[in-house]
């Protein structure tokens, strides 16, 4: 019998017999992945790229097609076999026009028609009978266009799929067609003339050194623990966070629904907050986290004063994947679930709070763990997996993500992206999902969340820039001028 599937992964793709020519088998991580998705939690990672020139639709389809389809897996369906592993096998009747389209927004054509249209899309389920992916070309959005990408999570994690991005992407306006983008090379090595691990690896150094030095670093740990991390061990860190107590009951838990709402910060210099780190004591990730801390806090004020003690947990990924394996793209990454201390009114205080905490983690066996926890639910029967991701999700009230990008301006079809900004799914039950994501020296954070519990996540946007602005006044740095 076919393995039954929560919706909509029970359409996961064709019935078929593993073992064919030409089939990739799906890895245990990823199925658990798939498995996940549910109606009211789709397990999709939705981007935008905003360029500042008009584009095309056939001229995003000819670089999706040239770029992306060149990579295997963008070409593949999901078949779940009567018997057997699932696996990835080429879709036989693949069309560019079911992927890559065009949508107009209203006018005027603002912020707010931008995330109109991103959340009707973004509850909107793939159909397995062809790969899980789109690329929407969005016009009218301030003179320019817009693209939204999105992935389901079994194709890729962020790590991965920021390299598939430099893939799409060009240094300069006027790169030669006719010349191979390096980083297709990665999923290539077999072929003539690819280029060495080595050089791919010094060129997204070059263009991305943040991305590369802060997430690859933790694989060398997982190399170097994975080994023994197993029998009783791997049953010790398994019981205590099986044990670990749930997060207290807030405004952001609670039943969801289908429709989603998003919202993102305005762009702010990453000279600042690096600036804010240095002064009152913090790494950007942490002064980043604390901000957003600070607008929990904020958005829960509107329904009584948050107790001076009030925690609650953020799942957030760690990558464990080496370079050696980024051409593989799935997901390879564990979670830490970091307690975000809420309570805390004073800014610096709740910021030299947070980075202690973080910094205890970062030598936590706690992500390696949760890796061999997924590795392990994409084998055992379906209900296994939907009780233990129900029982996690107990642990945490927000999954929250930092992708440090390239460092420098990119274009798309010889077009700048003026920024970038996505949204981060969250499994099982929980309602709210942060992602930071940095550019060009610049950091931009989204905010996704469940409508019936967070209506209005723009207000937890408002907050967060109202703690920043309050954490650069006592670092001693000018106020940021009114945007425009």
């Amino acid at each position: 019998m076919t393995e039954t599937l929560p919706a909509p992964a029970d359409r996961a793709g064709r019935v078929g017999h593993a073992g064919h020519p030409g089939q990739i088998p799906l890895t245990s991580v990823d199925f658990a992945w798939l498995r996940m998705d549910d109606p009211t939690n789709l397990m999709h990672i939705n981007g935008v790229l905003v360029l500042d020139q008009l584009i095309g639709l056939e001229q995003l389809r000819a670089n999706i097609t040239e770029r992306l389809l060149a990579i295997p897996r963008f070409r593949s369906r999901v078949v779940i076999p009567k018997r057997g592993k699932p696996y990835w096998e080429e879709d036989p009747a693949f069309d560019i026009a079911n992927h890559v389209y065009r949508i107009v927004l209203p006018d005027p054509g603002q912020d707010a028609e931008l995330s109109g249209a991103i959340e009707g899309l973004i509850s909107t389920q793939f159909d397995f009978d062809h790969p899980p992916w789109n690329f929407l070309l969005v016009d009218n959005y301030r003179g320019g266009s817009v693209i939204l990408a999105r992935l389901h999570h079994c194709l890729g994690d962020g790590v991965a799929l920021m390299l598939v991005l430099l893939s799409l992407t060009d240094r300069t306006p006027d790169a030669d067609p006719t010349v191979p983008n390096p980083f297709l090379s990665l999923y290539n090595q077999d072929e003539e003339g690819a280029l060495d691990l080595a050089t791919i690896r010094r060129l997204a150094e070059d263009i991305m050194p943040d991305g590369m030095r802060l997430l690859l670093h933790p694989a060398e740990a997982f190399r170097s623990v994975k080994g023994w991390l197993k029998g009783p061990v791997a049953t010790h860190n398994f019981g205590r966070l099986l044990l670990r107590k749930r997060d207290p009951q807030t405004v952001f838990k609670g039943p969801l629904g289908v429709p989603k709402k998003v919202a993102w910060s305005d762009s702010l210099p990453l000279s600042d907050v690096k600036a804010i780190g240095k002064v009152l004591g913090g790494t950007v990730n942490d002064v980043l986290l604390s901000a957003m801390a600070g607008g929990l806090r904020r958005y829960l004020q509107r329904f009584g004063e948050p107790a001076a003690d009030l925690n609650f947990r953020a799942a957030m990924p760690v990558n464990l994947r080496t370079m050696e394996r980024m051409e593989q793209l799935g997901n390879e990454f564990g979670l830490i679930f970091l307690s975000l201390p809420v309570g805390i009114a004073d800014p610096v205080k709740r910021l030299e709070e947070l980075s202690r905490r973080a910094r205890s983690l970062k030598r936590s066996l706690e992500p390696i763990v949760v890796f061999r926890i997924l590795d392990t639910l994409g084998i055992v029967p379906y209900a296994i997996q939907k009780m233990v991701v129900k029982i996690f999700a107990t642990k945490a009230t927000a999954v929250m993500t930092n992708v440090p990008g390239p460092r420098q301006t990119l274009y798309f079809a010889g077009r700048p992206i003026e920024d970038m900004f996505f949204w981060v799914p969250q499994a099982g039950r929980v309602g709210i999902g942060i992602s930071i994501c940095s550019y060009a020296g610049a950091v931009r954070m989204g905010v996704g969340s469940d409508a019936g519990l967070v209506p209005d996540p723009e207000r937890i946007v408002t907050g967060f820039h109202e703690e920043l602005e309050l954490m650069r006044g006592l670092a001693g740095l000018p106020p940021v001028p009114p945007a425009s």
